[in-house]
């Protein structure tokens, strides 16, 4: 019942995402210029970051399958690597953000830009912390029937986290 929940939450957050890509595609096409001057974006950094954050979807499905083979240490060690690879991502977007030539304020790429991002680190935070969770569950000696479920439930939020990423990045640095 947990993976259906999750699946169809995810559904709903992905339509939360596609109301915020159509926003940034009905802008752009009727913008004269796309993106506005003084917009530039590091996207080799960005690049560099997204393969980081891409890295931690096979480091979460490696802690998945042990996991489910009592590998329970394995899986610690795993879901420590996609946590070490997400935080890695997410202090560079802090970063990112701190050092950008521009401001949610100063045209509608930048709003564009803060708000979907900003959402998509958020969303990667809360899955930071779901891992975390993760961890303390599987510290301990004891196991219940339901822990299956709820770190492949946490691996499939992971993922749409990194797929969502990848829609972003194309849009916000790629296709500008």
């Amino acid at each position: 019942m947990l993976a259906v929940g999750v699946m169809i939450w995810l559904g709903s957050e992905f339509m939360f995402f596609s109301g915020l890509f159509a926003a940034f595609f009905t802008i752009r096409a009727n913008a004269k210029v796309w993106p506005p001057p003084g917009t530039h974006l590091d996207t080799v950094q960005a690049a560099i970051f997204t393969v980081v954050l891409l890295a931690s979807s096979p480091t979460m499905q490696v802690a998945v399958w042990a996991q489910e083979n009592g590998q329970f240490k394995k899986a610690r060690n795993w879901i420590i690597v996609s946590i070490v690879l997400g935080a890695a991502f997410l202090a560079n977007q802090a970063y990112e953000w701190k050092t950008l030539p521009f401001r949610p304020r100063t045209n509608a790429y930048g709003s564009l830009f803060y708000i979907m991002t900003g959402l998509h680190g958020l969303h990667v935070l809360l899955g930071l912390v779901a891992m975390i969770a993760l961890l303390g569950r599987l510290a301990g000696s004891k196991r219940d029937p339901g822990e299956t479920a709820v770190v492949q439930a946490v691996s499939y939020y992971w993922h749409f986290v990194d797929i969502v990423w990848i829609g972003l990045f194309s849009a916000l640095f790629l296709l500008s």
